[in-house]
């Protein structure tokens, strides 16, 4: 990876004097163009929590998983470091931090860590216990420094995740709780410039606006962006340049991608390609917390969804009005699967292999020609009747199903050589 080139920042840009001398450092595993970074969020899929793996960490899972990103080609990897894992164990957060900066290396991919203090020690404190607490956390961030910034893949600094997040609608984070998080942000940035001459901060801010705020104490700027639609990315997109552009930066997003949020990966990957932006997806792995709306792989290293990994990978559907339908009955499969289903359903005794054979036929002919939502996929549905017991009333159920789907797109070919008869 190319060291990243930040001596460009103008002489008449205010920064601190520390942030200036990071700004003219070189790092092996800084990109010097942001635009090129194609980077994952992490955890690992069997932890419970962000902390909880640093303190027993799994070095065979973590190592696997990294293959799973390299096979699409990413480069950089965002991992939560948390001040509880810390407070509790320090030797063995550091062994097990040393441990993930090496198999980074590794795999080649660059590392972004992110300061996650607990919230106990950041919320609803004021004056000494306000002072003692920030004192603590500022001695964390020069031990973390100690430990990373002579590691090859050691990349950026996100000194603070969304410090300016307001809360849920229903449970709104003090003022007072915002801004000093804001304040922390800035500290946490004087800290590491102090201490790691080598390695560039960001923020990873709620919202855009927020990197205009903490841009004299950022080396690069970054944000979260899952939009709910095409207008709302490439508007996130042009303000987030905007900014970059007034404080003569680079940026990049650092979080993007949720099922839940109406922000499919495929859609939010194709606006950021097409705007020349570097991305961290959220998250790699599909995890015991943010599972269900996130994360590209299972442990197996199977996938969600092809759709995800083909964005990753830069291939996108086509959405142009030249979108060439499939004909499934082109050469007489679906005419056959149907007649072949209606006759097995009849049947008074009907053979549980064959049924499975029609039925997978009938898979793969929705599957194929996508006339099917992929949410339960039916190749998944047969491999699974596969692996039970005989079950004849719910493979009647599924072949009724199919073929209710399939019989619209019946064309009554004459049965081409290559329409085999389904046994």
């Amino acid at each position: 990876i190319l060291h990243m080139r930040l001596s460009a920042l103008p002489a008449l840009l205010l920064m601190t004097s520390a942030a200036l001398s990071a700004a003219n450092a070189h790092a092996a595993g800084t990109p010097r163009d942001l635009s090129t970074v194609r980077g994952f969020n992490f955890t690992p899929a069997a932890a419970d929590a962000h902390e909880a793996f640093w303190l027993n960490y799994p070095a065979a899972e973590i190592d696997r998983d990294f293959g799973y990103a390299q096979q699409l080609n990413l480069n950089q990897v965002r991992v939560f470091v948390r001040s509880d894992a810390w407070d509790q164990e320090p030797k063995t957060f550091t062994e097990s931090l040393n441990k993930f900066m090496d198999t980074a290396e590794r795999h080649h991919l660059g590392v972004m860590l992110v300061l996650a203090p607990s919230g106990k020690q950041v919320d609803g404190l004021t004056g000494e216990a306000q002072a003692a607490s920030d004192a603590k956390l500022r001695a964390w961030v020069v031990s973390l420094a100690g430990i990373v910034r002579d590691k090859p893949a050691m990349a950026f600094w996100d000194v603070a995740n969304e410090p300016d997040w307001p809360g849920y609608a229903d449970h709104r984070r003090p003022k007072a709780d915002v801004e000093h998080r804001m304040n922390l942000a800035r500290m946490f940035a004087d800290t590491v410039h102090a201490n790691d001459k080598k390695h560039a901060t960001t923020v990873g801010c709620f919202r855009v606006g927020c990197m205009e705020e903490l841009a004299n104490y950022t080396d690069v700027l970054s944000f979260h962006d899952y939009p709910p639609t095409i207008a709302r990315a490439q508007a996130n997109i042009k303000a987030a340049q905007e900014i970059a552009a007034r404080h003569h930066k680079q940026v990049f997003d650092t979080e993007m991608g949720c099922i839940g949020r109406a922000d499919p990966y495929d859609m939010v990957l194709r606006e950021y390609k097409r705007s020349g932006m570097g991305f961290y997806i959220w998250e790699l792995m599909i995890t015991r917390f943010w599972g269900n709306v996130h994360g590209v792989f299972y442990t197996d290293g199977t996938v969600r969804d092809p759709v995800i990994a083909a964005a990753l990978m830069g291939f996108f559907r086509n959405q142009t009005k030249d979108t060439t339908l499939e004909d499934p009955d082109r050469e007489g499969w679906v005419t056959a699967s149907v007649a072949a289903a209606k006759q097995w359903l009849a049947e008074p005794n009907p053979s549980w292999e064959k049924g499975l054979n029609i039925a997978e036929v009938q898979a793969n002919l929705l599957e194929g020609a996508q006339l099917i939502a992929m949410r339960n996929p039916p190749a998944r549905e047969i491999v699974l009747l596969r692996q039970g017991s005989q079950d004849i009333p719910a493979l009647k159920k599924i072949m009724e199903r199919y073929t209710s789907l399939l019989e619209p797109y019946e064309d009554h070919p004459p049965l081409h050589p290559h329409t085999a008869p389904i046994e």
